[in-house]
């Protein structure tokens, strides 16, 4: 399975450009990940495989705790999906074409992050995730 980072706009900040690329460093080490930025969403969407799921950052989705988001990438995992792509909007979040075309939305918190902030954050919870899938000591 392979992990798809589609995101609206660029991060600029170098500290977090290199956190970012820091997680996403470790999460090629379990499986292929890629992050594309893109002008829109709908943009970004256009990249996706075929046969991949595509799960939105949306205040209105689920909130997983990480455990939850580890149940949700094994199950599509054993499933024989090809892949998730995870679709991250810029600061005025994703529009309602883009949603409409996410099989799952996520929300991280009912805290309104940056989402600059918020890439960091799902690269690191995806990583914690693949871990816990793995057994590598690293979520507490």
């Amino acid at each position: 399975m392979r992990l798809l980072l589609l995101c609206v706009g660029r991060i600029r900040e170098r500290p977090l450009r290199e956190v970012l690329g820091d997680y996403l460093e470790r999460l090629r080490h379990f499986l292929p990940t890629e992050m594309i930025e893109a002008r829109d969403a709908l943009e970004a969407l256009r990249r996706v495989p075929a046969r991949y799921l595509v799960c939105a950052l949306d205040e209105h989705g689920e909130e997983w705790t990480s455990v939850g988001l580890r149940r949700m990438l094994e199950t599509e995992m054993n499933g024989g999906r090809p892949g998730i792509a995870f679709l991250l909007g810029g600061a005025d979040g994703l529009p309602a074409a883009a949603l409409a075309r996410a099989s799952r939305r996520w929300s991280l918190s009912r805290l309104t992050l940056p989402h600059r902030l918020a890439r960091v954050v799902v690269a690191e919870q995806l990583y914690r995730a693949l871990t816990m899938i793995r057994g590598v000591p690293y979520h507490r």
